[in-house]
Formats: structure tokens, sequence, C-alpha cells
């Protein structure tokens, strides 16, 4: 792998060096535009609306439009020059309980990985984080722009997950957040039944990518020149009731899970042995957050 970003965690007086490295990746089928007729690639140029001329990439520069109309050019210097000091830091603030973070604002995920010198350290805030079952929030500079941030722990590891800003998560509106719905409480025990009767251990290996699975079954029938693969029907819905749907899907998720096991117990919040993987991270219980971080 690649680095993406190369500085030091600033933990207090400690700095442990470290490189960032993508750690997600999306297995996609990747179209290009093309002629029907021949199967060209179609070209696009990069042409000026002032002048109407063909811009090379070496004279492209990014511009940001005012209310007036007026556009300010910023070069690769302006932004070098930002008052900031976390383009080659990522800055330690405080360590919140996982429980206090809510998914929503979580974007990326990277991997951190120690330089030689910085093994020790590196090493003592892992294991600091999964003992205590606390992240860190921090700030960093990735791509000429500073992000919140979080640090935590994941098996031998540093994660760090880049975070949006509290003004960059919309609010929810919508009209039935207005209005009273009654829910009977016969319903909401068929639904807490459903619920129990489908629960499980989660295991990401357990499920299957079947979009990726039918357009690769397609793209080969294209090009063998096959008969595509058929679309399985849909069955017709019948109309029934919320209490009745409720009652037979607790039947078929009964029937279905018969021959699984019991899911396994979560487990307990001990303190982590010092190479033990941490359960906590984004996809642990959501709790409104009681701090909210502010932009620097």
């Amino acid at each position: 792998m690649r680095s993406v970003w190369r500085g030091a965690i600033s933990f207090g007086l400690v700095t442990i060096g470290v490189r960032l490295y993508t750690a997600t990746e999306e297995h996609d089928f990747r179209f290009n535009q093309v002629h029907r007729e021949d199967g060209g690639r179609i070209r696009y140029k990069r042409v000026c609306q002032v002048c109407g001329e063909e811009v090379a990439y070496a004279d492209i520069a990014k511009g940001y439009e005012l209310d007036d109309g007026r556009v300010v050019v910023l070069d690769t210097e302006d932004f070098d020059k930002l008052p900031i000091n976390t383009d080659h830091a990522i800055d330690v603030l405080e360590f919140v309980p996982v429980e206090e973070v809510d998914p929503i604002y979580f974007q990326k995920t990277y991997y951190l990985e120690p330089d030689k010198a910085a093994t020790r350290p590196y090493v003592l805030l892992r294991t600091a984080l999964e003992r205590s079952g606390q992240l860190a929030v921090v700030k960093i500079t990735i791509r000429q722009r500073e992000t919140l941030a979080m640090l935590r722990a994941r098996e031998d590891l540093l994660v760090m997950h880049t975070m949006l800003w509290p003004d960059e998560v919309r609010k929810a509106d919508f009209e039935f957040l207005e209005s009273d719905v009654d829910v009977r409480p016969q319903e909401l025990k068929m639904a807490s039944s459903l619920v129990e009767s489908m629960a499980g251990s989660f295991d990401p290996g357990d499920f299957t990518d079947d979009y990726t699975e039918a357009m690769q079954k397609v793209i080969e029938a294209k090009a063998e020149g096959a008969e595509l693969p058929e679309r399985p029907e849909e069955e017709a819905g019948e109309v029934i009731d919320l209490m009745t749907a409720l009652e037979r899907s607790v039947e078929q998720a009964k029937s279905a899970r018969g021959g699984r096991p019991a899911a396994r117990k979560a487990p307990s919040r001990k303190p982590a042995a010092k190479k033990a993987a941490s359960s906590d991270g984004s996809s642990s219980r959501k709790a409104p957050a009681k701090k909210k971080a502010k932009p620097a």
C-alpha cells in the first residue's frame, strides 16, 4: 500500500510519527462513456467559459465565486500558506466514550502505521485506548482541508475515522415527525418478538454482494454473446394489515432460523489484553452526543 499522508500524532508532550493508509476500497464496476456504434471512448475537452480556448491541465487553478460574481483564484502556494498546524500533525483534543459518538459523523477510514522510532509510544496509545474503551478526538488536515476525526484501537492497529463537522449533518425535517402516531401494545410486542427471532451476531462474511455477482454474470454473457440471465419474477404482495404481517414475519423468521445456532452473547466489558482486538468502534451503540466538537 502507498501512504496518503505522513506526520505525527500529538499526544500531550508525546509525539508519535505515523503514516496514513486508506483502509477500504470499493469493489464496483467502473463504466466508461462510449460511442454506442463502435465502443469508442468519449473524451471531454477543458474549455474556458470566458475566452473559449482549450486549457492545459497545468494552467488550471481553483476558484471561489463570491456573492457579487467575482472569482477569487487560489494557487497551490496559497493553500500552503493557510494558518493551520494540522497539515503534518494529528492533534489529540480529548478522549470520549464510544457510546457518545454518533456514527452519522463518520466519513472514511484509515490505517495508521508507526515510524520505526515511534513503535513503542504507538503501542502505548493503542493499548490505553483498548483498556479505557474510549476514542481519541483529533484534528488533521488531509488534501488541504482540516477535518475532525476519531482514533480507535482495532486489533493491533490504530484506526482513524475522518468525520463531518456538526454543521455538515443535515437536520431531519419530515412532516411525519410533527404528527402523533399511536403504536398498539400488541403490535409493539409482536415487533419485539420479530426482532428477537431475527437476532444474531454480526459477521460481515455472512453477507454477499448480490448486485456485483449479477452484474458480473451480465457482463460475461454480453462478452460471449450469450443470452442474458433472467431476472427473477417478483411475487405479487398480498395486502394485509400490520398485525397479520408481523405475525407471519415472526413465523417465517423462526422457521428460517430453526437450524441455526443461537446468537452469541455480547462480550463483557473487561480490560483488553495487550494484543486483544477491540470490538468497539463505528458500529457500536448509538447515543446522543454529550459534547459537540466545534471547528477551529
